[in-house]
């Protein structure tokens, strides 16, 4: 090798992946986040495979012989979890891995791992998760080709660019927007150039029409150089946008590294999928949701309203007419607006810390940073690679989606108000019990060949104490999360906390090539029983257990003086049980403890309601009073406050109400003054619906709730004046309830129906609490005197 081609060496985290054809070969594209900046690597030629049992090789044989493309057959040492001996596929990027599959399905025959993508086995192989090292040699256009790459830690500082769009009900473009600490433009079509008002912290830039705007979105992109590119419904709305306009324009949007360009497809779904070499395009509402956060509606204006205390500029509920009208009479406000948009979702990224979370889900996943969910393929791409190594590959994903496996233990509460309620939390417990019991697909395969040695499961299941590799993959994150809470290393705890939890559910998902009924089962009915237990030796110690639910158990206290007294109990009730597992363990299984529960709350004052219409207690909803330093708090599960289909006006009564009668208060006159101010149209404002369509309007036929009527009965006024559609299936709908039915708050004609608000909101949250202090709200409202 000359002196100008030495290898060159480097690490770096993946920012993008793909394959890429090359002579007729197919290549691993990958760019990297390096110390030094993007570097572009291909790989040496990679090849497809997939396997079958070697009873069904020539079968396999004469049912592929009809393609032409080179197919062939190697022997393996490898099989299945069932112990069948496989024999290895190897296909040129002639034949894809779904016409294969087809092929070998028609005859019968069992392809396994047909569907494990080229990039992915590729990658996990090589355990390269986000972070890599690598070797290559130098190439042409800044690509290093021949690339040998192995996973390495790698944390990388990425630059990122905020982007959002403007446009009218066509797709017509006004504006761009494009926040970063190096660019912060508004890119604006109009027929003369618009000036930014002197306090605003962006220029605005001239464009003659979209042409001329697309042209600088990529020169401005290209400029600014990126690693991420993020915005709110960025891939879905932004991007498919972008991508639809430059075809339609026949503008380029080279919006990637070494001039790459942007690739968007719409599947059969409706998902969108955006490909941009060499940049990761991240959605703030999907990276939202895959940290697990809740929100009233995922809507910018509602997101950054909770998180950061500040809103869009523009809040008209039509805001696709508000931006029209902008455009027209005032673009610089327009400008303002589209700007404002991309900084709050840098304010939300910064606040949450998204991108680091998923920078440390791709680390410890393999995922790709773009990639919402995916809890299955992280699952595979962590275990799979050790179980090739020993010796065994995947199952297939059963057709009918598999058999269902029971769910987390929920027990029958006692409905009342309560002084002193404990909630004992077990630590990840479905985490831990994979650890302690060694639930696991090798584990299971090995413990079945193997009963006499191994750990009784459920369903018929049996673990091998010695083979397996799920229990040490949770140890190693238990680990890594323990070390980035003390290091207050909040996304990364994240990230590994969603991992862990999410290892159950895959092993039951019916789209997962491991999923076993036996697994989960074992995971799910071993937790019935450690909870079943665990209430067991509570009440022999003389407490009430009033509610139970997958992991925590609920204690109520009698006879306690004070919060203080109470916190004891806890902590003894904590180190009781504790030790009462590791002894129970020892001496049963013989098997160390992994299982901690925790003391972790305690509420002054509890409400288990009941089942509207019943005396028996309900689940999974509840209400508590805590303290904190001096400070009461309200706790509110699956209760009216928290769900997104109620009005304010019913969230505020029922967290005042709760607050009176936790604080023994007298209820009686703020439910008189309530009824009373909805009567005489005070808290009009208050009384708003609020509620998602699923589909578009003309697919609700068999049933149309409330929100579908408003929505239909605007879309009428709309064609009538002329104006364009307002909704389409995935819009929101604000509406009320008036003297002639559900209508949406711009398209209200008819008075508000106060007697609905009364009895359908107001009366059933008084309902469920006032009998447990001894009131009743048809006493407390009906104006007439009572008989006697």
């Amino acid at each position: 090798m000359a002196a100008s081609e030495e290898p060159i060496y480097g690490k770096g985290f993946i920012l993008t992946r793909r394959v890429v054809r090359r002579q007729h070969h197919e290549l691993i594209e990958l760019w990297l986040a390096t110390d030094t900046g993007p570097v572009c690597l291909h790989s040496p030629p990679q090849t497809n495979v997939c396997f079958v049992t070697q009873t069904q090789e020539q079968a396999a044989r004469t049912a592929l012989r009809h393609h032409t493309s080179r197919i062939t057959f190697e022997q393996t040492a490898l099989k299945t979890l069932s112990g069948h001996p496989l024999a290895l596929i190897r296909f040129s990027p002639d034949i894809t891995s779904h016409a294969l599959r087809a092929s070998l399905e028609h005859a019968g025959i069992t392809a396994y791992e047909a569907d494990i993508k080229l990039t992915d086995r590729f990658l996990m192989e090589r355990f390269a998760y986000g972070g890599v090292s690598f070797k290559a040699r130098p190439g042409i256009d800044n690509v290093l080709t021949d690339a040998a790459v192995k996973g390495a830690q790698y944390r990388p500082a990425l630059t990122t660019l905020s982007l959002d769009i403007e446009c009218d009900e066509h797709e017509n473009l006004f504006s761009v927007g494009l926040a970063s600490p190096r660019c912060k433009k508004v890119l604006m079509i109009s027929e003369h150039p618009v000036q930014a008002a002197p306090a605003d912290e962006f220029d605005i830039e001239h464009c003659t029409d979209e042409h001329a705007l697309l042209e600088r979105l990529v020169y401005w992109v290209t400029r600014t150089d990126p690693d991420v590119i993020t915005g709110w419904n960025v891939k879905q709305f932004d991007m498919a946008v972008l991508a639809r306009r430059a075809e339609r324009t026949g503008q380029p949007l080279t919006l990637g590294r070494n001039g790459l360009s942007l690739s968007v497809r719409v599947m059969a779904n409706g998902q969108t999928l955006v490909e941009l070499p060499g940049r990761s395009v991240i959605d703030g509402i999907d990276a939202l949701k895959t940290m697990t956060y809740q929100f009233e509606s995922f809507s910018l204006d509602q997101v950054a309203s909770e998180l950061l205390g500040e809103q869009k500029l523009v809040h008209e509920t039509d805001q696709l007419a508000a931006i029209k009208h902008l455009y027209r009479e005032a673009p610089a406000t327009l400008a303002r607006y589209n700007y404002q948009d991309c900084v709050l979702v840098n304010k939300i990224a910064d606040h949450t810390q998204f991108v680091d979370f998923l920078i440390l889900r791709s680390t410890l996943t393999g995922l790709d940073m773009t990639r919402p969910g995916g809890s299955v393929a992280a699952f595979i791409n962590v275990y799979l690679p050790h179980l090739h190594r020993a010796g065994y590959i995947s199952g297939v994903r059963p057709h009918n989606g598999g058999l269902a496996s029971p769910g987390g233990y929920v027990m029958s509460s006692r409905p009342g108000l309560y002084d002193y309620v404990l909630v004992l939390d077990y630590k990840s417990l479905y985490p831990s019990i994979i650890r302690t019991f060694k639930i696991d697909p090798l584990g299971l395969a090995e413990g079945l060949a193997n009963p006499d040695t191994a750990i009784a499961g459920f369903r018929g299941a049996c673990f091998s104490r010695t083979e397996h590799f799920l229990p040490a993959i949770i140890e190693n994150l238990w680990k890594q999360r323990d070390e980035a809470k003390r290091l207050n290393d909040q996304p990364r705890s994240q990230a590994i906390k969603i991992l862990m939890n999410s290892f159950y559910g895959v092993l039951g998902s019916g789209g997962c090539p491991f999923y076993d009924p036996r697994l989960a089962s074992s995971i799910t009915l071993r937790g019935h029983e450690i909870m079943q237990t665990t209430a067991k030796w509570i009440e022999a110690a003389g407490h009430e257990v009033i509610y139970g639910d997958t992991d925590s158990t609920f204690v109520h206290l009698s006879g306690i003086q004070d919060r203080e007294q109470a916190k004891r109990i806890g902590k003894a009730l904590e180190s009781m049980i504790n030790e009462r597992w590791h002894n129970t363990l020892q001496h049963e299984f013989n098997l160390p403890c992994h299982l901690e529960i925790e003391f972790e709350t305690c509420f002054d004052r509890f409400f288990m309601p009941t089942i509207r219409g019943s005396e028996q207690g309900s689940k999974k909803r509840y209400a508590g009073l805590t303290s904190h330093n001096g400070q009461q708090k309200l706790v509110f599960k699956g209760l009216e406050n928290v769900r997104s289909d109620w009005t304010m006006m019913a969230k505020q009564f029922q967290e005042t109400l709760y607050s009176l009668i936790f604080n023994d208060k007298p209820v009686e006159e703020f439910i008189k003054h309530t009824v009373a101010a909805i009567r005489n149209g005070e808290v009009d404002s208050q009384l708003i619906y609020r509620k998602r369509l699923r589909k578009p309007l003309s697919e609700y036929t068999r049933s149309v709730p409330p929100h579908v009527k408003a929505a239909q009965a605007a879309e009428i006024a709309n064609r009538q004046l002329g104006r364009p559609a307002q909704y389409n299936s995935r819009s929101s709908v604000y509406y009320v309830i008036t003297q002639a039915g559900p209508q949406a708050t711009d398209h209200q004609q008819a008075r508000l129906d106060y007697e609905h608000y009364i009895e359908k909101q107001i009366r059933p949250i008084a309902d469920s609490i006032l009998p447990a202090i001894g009131l009743s709200f048809d006493a407390l409202t009906d104006n007439q005197l009572g008989l006697f």
